[in-house]
């Protein structure tokens, strides 16, 4: 079997030769740093803003180095702006619509994927149909039943309505599709039934897609702002990407930057943590940036 692994555009005996080597190295060395300073360049910007006086900001906002370090903005966000308050709203808000995506997500894909009911097809697709309706078309009638159902200004009107994303279906199933059927049947021939089935044989061997899963419901339920704008009107239950907007119409300049910087770390620092996990799960499923 031949080995595909050094294939590319420019074949080995090619990258042998100086005149293509050198050359090739300078466009790898200059589209990695044009990717750090693309990845990079928004975060340092805004750790160089929360710790910058506001007259630095107004007069040269580009500047790349403020005059003199206030590392007091970061405690003043926090009690002046009550960001820690806010940031715990977000965590209770972001904790309940990840569990609730993803019990929706594996339940649901575990169902079309492995137990295949009757109308499994149609089914699947009327969830993929869901893709193609913008989520402001739904907005008013989602926001009526929530009002019906008395679950304004409560968590559950963030929690409920985030298990309906069928994103999350696809990919999963798309996992589940790719796991070996035999696993399933010897289990089933052994008197596994369903429940046995979804938690002892699929869950242990989808670690990689729940990572990925996971990943893009903390992210979009972080910066989330229309939805929890929309249902949760009290002021003091809001999370941080609804509060911040609010505040900076008050709040010094770099006080709200500051802000800013601590809603950034949490998901930063959960995408270090498990990368490994996201980066293959996402080579299981097929999925490119």
């Amino acid at each position: 079997m031949s080995d595909d692994r050094g294939r590319g555009i420019v074949s080995d005996i090619d990258r042998r030769r100086p005149w293509v080597r050198r050359p090739l190295r300078l466009i790898q060395g200059i589209l990695l740093l044009a990717t750090l300073l693309v990845g990079l360049g928004p975060i340092l910007w805004t750790a160089k803003g929360a710790l910058s006086p506001t007259q630095d900001l107004l007069r040269d906002p580009l500047r790349l180095w403020p005059s003199s370090v206030e590392w007091g903005n970061l405690s003043t966000a926090w009690t002046d702006l009550r960001v820690g308050h806010y940031l715990l709203n977000t965590v209770v808000l972001v904790g309940g619509s990840w569990f609730v995506q993803l019990f929706v997500a594996a339940a649901g894909a575990f169902a079309l994927s492995v137990l295949r009911p009757r109308f499994g097809r149609l089914v699947y697709g009327a969830v993929l149909a869901t893709l193609f309706v913008p989520g402001s078309v739904s907005l008013v009638a989602l926001y009526l039943t929530v009002l019906d159902l008395s679950l304004v200004n409560s968590p559950w009107a963030v929690w409920l309505p985030a298990g309906a994303h069928a994103f999350n279906v696809l990919i999963m199933k798309q996992f589940f599709d790719a796991l070996p059927r035999e696993l399933y049947q010897a289990a089933q021939v052994d008197g596994a039934g369903p429940i046995r089935l979804f938690w002892q044989i699929v869950m242990p061997m989808s670690r990689p897609i729940l990572a990925v899963v996971s990943l893009l419901a903390v992210m979009e339920g972080w910066k989330d702002f229309l939805w929890p704008m929309v249902a949760i009107s009290d002021a003091d239950a809001q999370p941080l990407a609804v509060a911040l907007p609010r505040l900076a119409e008050t709040a010094e300049q770099n006080t709200v930057i500051a802000g800013m910087l601590v809603a950034i770390i949490p998901p930063l620092v959960l995408f270090l943590v498990f990368q490994r996990h996201i980066v293959r799960g996402i080579s299981f499923t097929g999925l490119k940036g």
